[in-house]
């Protein structure tokens, strides 16, 4: 109890400044509702259908690009280590778009795919693939070679040695980079449905404030920050599952 009230205590004084601030006019009503009518707005959202309908959408689009990502960025980090010509064709492409920012590309899968669900998924997935797969490098990368030879000497297959040696030691940083593309997806999401999308959190959030209802936009955004904090936690207990073995 004494190390969940010191984890959350920063959390509860920032929502007592929040609901204080507005009422005592340090800032403007406007600028920043009350908490306490942020939290009667998301209740009327969540009753009126809105959020869950919209929340659905985006976490849709969310899994979708993020599973896709892993999947494909942690095989091509992975293969990028143990085979350097798949290195020497795919390494120079991923130095050239991980600095790139991300939201650069909502035009371009506007473009490909649409106004619908395809556009912001494959943002997701390319946004999301990289720092996955730096990570899968780095961690096949850094696989003890004594393990290595230990294996092949005792008569274990290439395909043995990757499974049972390379994967394990990249795993711990294969996990730090799907742990950034977990936050990445939620940021591409929500810029992608507040350019182009007519359903969504991030599209609702711009409806909201075009139309002045900044009590429910501001509901809607807390909403985002949680499921992201919520998503967070929830992989942090994850990984400490699937790495007890390195205790």
């Amino acid at each position: 109890m004494k190390s969940a009230l010191v984890r959350f205590l920063p959390l509860l004084l920032i929502a007592l400044l929040w609901e204080i601030a507005p009422r005592v006019g340090l800032v403007s009503s406007l600028a920043l509702p009350p908490l306490s009518a942020v939290l009667s707005a998301w209740f009327e959202l969540l009753r009126d259908g809105d959020l869950l309908t919209n929340g659905a959408s985006s976490l849709y689009r969310a899994s979708a690009g993020l599973a896709l990502a892993i999947v494909v960025g942690a095989a091509l980090g992975v293969f990028m280590a143990w085979w350097r010509p798949v290195n020497a064709v795919l390494g120079p492409l991923v130095e050239l778009f991980y600095p790139m920012p991300k939201s650069a590309l909502i035009p371009v899968t506007v473009l490909w795919l649409g106004f619908g669900d395809g556009s912001k998924i494959l943002l997701i997935f390319l946004g999301c693939m990289l720092p996955v797969t730096i990570g899968a490098f780095n961690g096949a990368r850094g696989s003890e070679r004594v393990l290595i030879w230990s294996a092949r000497s005792m008569g274990a297959s290439r395909l043995r040695v990757l499974w049972d040696v390379v994967l394990p030691s990249a795993m711990p940083e294969l996990l730090n980079g799907i742990r950034t593309a977990i936050a990445l997806a939620f940021i591409l999401l929500v810029s992608s449905e507040l350019i182009e999308a007519r359903k969504g959190l991030g599209s609702l959030i711009g409806f909201l404030g075009n139309n002045g209802s900044y009590e429910a936009m501001f509901a809607v955004v807390l909403t985002v920050a949680l499921l992201g904090f919520a998503a967070d936690r929830a992989y942090q207990l994850l990984m400490q599952r699937v790495l007890q073995w390195r205790e």
